[in-house]
């Protein structure tokens, strides 16, 4: 059952206390030699979209828009082609362009109102895809492996680069900025907002996967290419999904997260806060004077503004959709890339079973924002964090909900996949491990997703592959456990297949040993195996009934599609057990969640004690066999 108490201690250091230091971090700090576009100008003006330099989507129709004065005729031209529209009361205005093919040569918009013109050069067509997630996706070029190698190469005139300003609700923007923007995480601005051609000197800021992503795409499909980085680090899937959606959802996880925000704001008493701030300002001072120590002339002043409480926190329910989704709602584009999923992994199976519900709907509304309910929409698992899974601390290892959000999210693709979605996309990232949870191996991950769009969008479904290996069949055999897979697996370094775990009905995992089926003996004798079928055993595991594999943070786990393909097995499991119930009965037979931390720690000990049990069993028959020889 879901408790209605706060989901997690995270939560509420975010959203009682911690989101100050985010708020502070998310805004620009001024700079003198800085002039910033505003995201909605006076007089004529067109949505910060659209931009010299910029790639328009091609094939399919080009919806601008702008503002200007009340009932002001507006006429945008664009290769050969015009549309005109009215300013309404609003000083909106919108015009839709015919779909034109790819241009490779730069082509000019202009937009003409009553009596004031503005000239976009340098447009591109081709495709436009976006970038989504936090901060592995964000994670900037010049900060990974190889990144510099990248940058120093990065000549691709074809290929432009926008990076959307931080924003969030509870209103929805309509445009956004073009400014130098703080990273309290890098401690320096960022340009963001603006198009610009892709050179090794605007490309280091990039997102990394997405640079890799676009340089694949382009060169591949000779088209321009155009990436919109929507991504932005620290967030959550709901965040990023429209407040209204969540709203109508039944799902008991997340209608119990929208009422702890909504309880949170209803309590916050901007006044209150400010007093004592106030108050703690003045003790600060006094403290400083007793002590004879300076005080900053920027630290003499109490504080006189009125914080926005929980409503300032950019993980607020439906805050990232409003203030970065938004401003390009309409606009057309080839297709999104996602990469998330850290922040969701704080709240134990609550979070697991929320993110399950939450994702599919994300991934629908991101679609209708962008007027496409078949856009493609290719998803990256969440990565690695923390010392890797062994042997020794396999089970303690399993205790951990970033495993279940990295397998909703295959289970959102194959649930999709399986239904006829040809347009969802998927692929592992658990392998480019590091410990730490911003791995800094992100040109691989770029080239799988890039796989993927090639293979699916461009016509190379023959050249490369993206699949992942599907589970299509498993049996329950005496002793054992045996998967059926669609094509043959196993370890790239031909070595022992690792990953498997398997438990019984006390639900007590062990890491399996794997072996492939036998088919019988050939001509002259020999014993033929199939490597598309899987025999899972465990000396601990006397009847194994169910099975998980790559389930840890930083997992033990090689299983590939065989031949030169780099395309992982992906985190699953054929289980439904929550990771707060496993092992059965450390926590009696009714389980409340979340749990307490004194709980965490009897399911730890009892993982633990797996897996001493284990090794006493592995010591005892080496020392057997050792005597017996």
């Amino acid at each position: 059952m879901y408790s209605m108490q706060p989901l997690s201690w995270f939560l509420v250091t975010v959203v009682l206390g911690g989101w100050f230091s985010l708020v502070a971090e998310a805004q620009p700090k001024p700079r003198e030699d800085i002039v910033g576009t505003p995201a909605i100008g006076e007089g004529l003006c067109v949505s910060n979209v659209f931009q010299s330099n910029m790639v328009l989507q091609r094939n399919k129709p080009i919806r601008v828009w702008g503002w200007a004065a009340p009932g002001e005729q507006v006429t945008v031209r664009f290769v050969g082609e015009q549309a005109q529209a009215q300013a309404g009361q609003d000083r909106v205005w919108e015009v839709t362009l015919p779909e034109v093919p790819a241009h490779n040569s730069p082509q000019q918009m202009t937009i003409q109102g009553a009596s004031k013109k503005l000239v976009l050069e340098n447009i591109l067509v081709g495709d436009v895809w976006v970038l989504g997630g936090q901060s592995n996706m964000e994670f900037e070029l010049a900060k990974v492996e190889n990144g510099s190698l990248e940058i120093i190469s990065a000549n691709f005139p074809e290929m432009r680069i926008l990076t959307v300003p931080y924003g969030q609700g509870p209103d929805a923007r309509r445009s956004f900025a073009r400014l130098d923007e703080w990273s309290g995480w890098f401690g320096r601005h960022f340009r963001k907002g603006d198009w610009d051609v892709c050179t090794p000197e605007t490309v280091r800021s990039l997102s990394a996967i997405g640079y890799v992503f676009a340089r694949r795409v382009h060169m591949a499909s000779r088209v321009p290419i155009g990436v919109i980085d929507a991504s932005r680090g620290g967030t959550t899937v709901e965040t990023w999904t429209p407040l209204p959606v969540l709203r109508a959802m039944t799902s008991a996880p997340t209608q119990a997260k929208l009422a702890f925000f909504d309880d949170a704001v209803a309590n916050w008493d901007a006044e209150e806060d400010l007093k004592n701030r106030i108050a703690r300002h003045r003790q600060w001072l006094e403290k400083q004077t007793q002590e004879g120590k300076p005080i900053p002339d920027d630290k003499r002043q109490a504080p006189t503004d009125l914080r926005p409480g929980p409503l300032g926190n950019h993980n607020f329910p439906g805050h990232c959709y409003a203030g970065m989704i938004v401003p390009l709602e309409g606009l057309a584009v080839k297709g999104v890339i996602f990469h998330q999923g850290y922040n969701n992994a704080f709240d134990g199976s609550v979070g697991v079973d929320m993110y399950r519900d939450i994702f599919p709907e994300m991934i629908r509304s991101w679609r209708k924002a962008f007027n496409d309910p078949d856009l493609p929409f290719g998803i990256l698992s969440l990565c690695t964090d923390g010392y890797p899974q062994t042997r020794d601390n396999y089970c303690e290892k399993m205790f951990n909900a970033g495993i279940g959000i990295r397998a909703a999210q295959y289970e959102t693709f194959l649930q999709a996949y399986r239904a006829g979605d040809e347009s969802i996309g998927f692929v592992s990232t658990y392998d480019l491990r590091r410990r730490w949870y911003h791995p800094q191996l992100k040109l691989p991950a770029g080239e799988r997703i890039a796989r993927w769009a090639l293979a699916t969008q461009y016509g190379f479904e023959r050249d490369v592959q993206w699949k992942p290996p599907m589970l299509v069949g498993m049996e329950s055999r005496e002793g054992s456990l045996l998967l059926k897979l669609d094509t043959e697996v196993g370890d790239p370094e031909e070595g022992a297949i690792e990953g498997f775990a398997v438990a019984g009905e006390d639900r007590k995992f062990h890491p399996a040993t794997v072996s492939y089926a036998e088919k019988g003996k050939d001509g002259r004798g020999r014993m033929q195996y199939d490597r598309k079928q899987l025999v899972l055993t465990s000396s601990m595991v006397t009847q194994p009934t169910q099975f998980r594999y790559a389930w840890g943070r930083n997992p033990l786990a090689n299983l590939q599609a065989k031949g030169n393909k780099d395309l992982p097995f992906a985190t699953q499991r054929s289980d439904d057990w929550r990771m707060e119930e496993v092992p059965l009965g450390v926590l009696g037979s009714e389980v409340t969640l979340p749990v307490s931390r004194g709980d965490r720690g009897k399911i730890l000990q009892a993982l633990r004690a797996q897996d001493r049990a284990r090794r006493l069993r592995s010591a005892e028959q080496i020392i057997q066999a050792e005597g017996e020889n």
